[in-house]
């Protein structure tokens, strides 16, 4: 074992010692603030600059209105089509819709004309207004009041309860459970890739070089790789570790000085005193949002994220440290890439398509209990609540998939990491794994 520390170490400080590791280590997390920031300025730049953009309506039913909103306005008149695609062409008016007879049943013929696209926002809006009015129109040829039906409309919104086996209550939000899962997921899928093709790559640089000649000729080469994989996936803990802090710290810097604030600021407002006095003032209950926070096991969704944080770290990366031994150049990796990269895929897509959708499906079951998807896919479920047995099941066969898929890429690294200048198939490697 005092061997395979020392390899770790070597990968560990010769990596986390280079100039290339401390400038992605700074400049990476200052990509996304500063892409924030050039962003939150040309919208704040926009909007303060933004000019009038004016709209030409033509209703043949003089039966609708559109409130002048934002940077819109809208002018009603008479004006032909083609004199009002006219004064889209020349500049004078920002579009131009038109609204020929329509059925109430069956409004159909309206159109927009624009000198560029219209955003998907801005149409919704003008849809959403012309059915709003249209509906109106119907009611009162129906003798129907508007008025009267509107102050029947009653919104209805249900809370949901989770029942254990003792019979305790729990209160749970599905929109906080889902965004749990899909951060937790996604984090774990980029780190498997990222990290995972710096072992190969590093594999193939010391197999080119003949450095990994000497180091077999004192450590094993099970050893080797067992301390690279290890390794590699401290360096990339410490530059997480790291990330988080430094973007967490200039987000803060930039959303303040636009005068945004971000969510842990609002978190904390919201949780003080007298915002808790006008949430009550307000109607709101405060008190079910407190319940549901206090309701989530930060805890175990913690824990269980690190342990298959690591877990599926260390299964695919005995995988790509096995590829990097078997060929001599990146572009021959290639071709072993893909029975690897389908297993990520579909655990990406599962995680989206299933596990948030339903985490107690069937599907969701066996995408989170087989080693190849669970890392990705648990997590989705982990935020949901699992039941133990499934968690300990999923668990147990991570680890046994770790081992194993560590000791096929073992045998794969053993013979590979000595090879040069040989094509290698799936038939080589399947030789290999057989060799005693």
């Amino acid at each position: 074992m005092n061997k395979v520390f020392l390899v770790i170490q070597r990968e560990y400080l010769a990596r986390v010692k280079k100039k290339s590791f401390l400038l992605a280590t700074i400049l990476t997390p200052l990509i996304f603030p500063t892409v924030m920031g050039v962003f939150l300025w040309i919208a704040v730049g926009e909007e303060s600059g933004a000019s009038l953009r004016i709209v030409e309506v033509v209703d043949e039913n003089n039966l609708f209105f559109l409130e002048s909103r934002d940077q819109y306005a809208f002018s009603f008149s008479n004006v032909d089509v083609e004199e009002g695609k006219r004064q889209v062409q020349t500049g004078e008016r920002y579009g131009f819709l038109y609204i020929p007879k329509i059925e109430l049943e069956s409004p159909t013929g309206i159109i927009y004309y624009g000198e560029s696209n219209p955003s998907m926002n801005f149409i919704a809006t003008l849809e959403s207004s012309l059915k709003r009015r249209v509906e109106e129109q119907r009611m009162m040829e129906s003798g129907i009041d508007p008025k009267v039906l509107e102050a029947y409309r009653t919104s209805v919104s249900i809370q949901a309860i989770t029942l254990d086996n003792s019979g305790k209550e729990k209160v749970t939000d599905a929109t906080v459970n889902y965004g749990i899962g899909f951060f937790t997921g996604i984090l774990i899928y980029i780190f498997i890739f990222v990290y995972g093709n710096q072992i190969m790559q590093g594999v193939i640089e010391e197999k080119s070089s003949r450095i990994i000649e000497i180091l077999v000729s004192s450590i094993k080469p099970f050893q080797l790789m067992l301390g690279k994989i290890v390794g590699i996936g401290a360096v990339g803990l410490t530059q997480f570790l790291i990330w988080l802090m430094l973007i967490a710290g200039v987000s803060s810097i930039v959303v303040g000085y636009f005068g945004m604030q971000m969510p842990q600021q609002t978190a904390m407002e919201m949780a003080s005193p007298a915002a808790m006095g006008d949430f009550v003032q307000n109607g709101n209950d405060f008190s079910q949002m407190m319940e549901i926070v206090s309701g989530i096991d930060f805890v175990k969704i913690a824990l269980t994220f690190v342990f298959y944080f690591i877990g599926g770290y260390l299964l695919y990366g005995s995988f790509f440290a096995a590829i990097g031994a078997a060929v001599d150049t990146p572009s021959d990796a290639q071709q072993f890439m893909l029975p690897v990269t389908i297993p990520l895929l579909i655990a990406y897509l599962g995680l989206f398509v299933f596990v948030l959708d339903d985490p107690n499906s069937n599907v969701s079951f066996w995408l989170s209990i087989i080693p190849f998807t669970s890392p990705i896919a648990m997590m989705g479920r982990a935020s949901y609540g699992v039941p133990f047995y499934d968690l300990a099941l999923s668990m147990s066969l991570l680890i046994v998939g770790f081992l194993g898929t560590t000791w096929v890429a073992g045998k794969i690294y053993k013979i590979g990491i000595l090879m040069h200048g040989s094509k290698v198939g799936y038939k080589t490697l399947w030789k290999w794994i057989k060799m005693d």
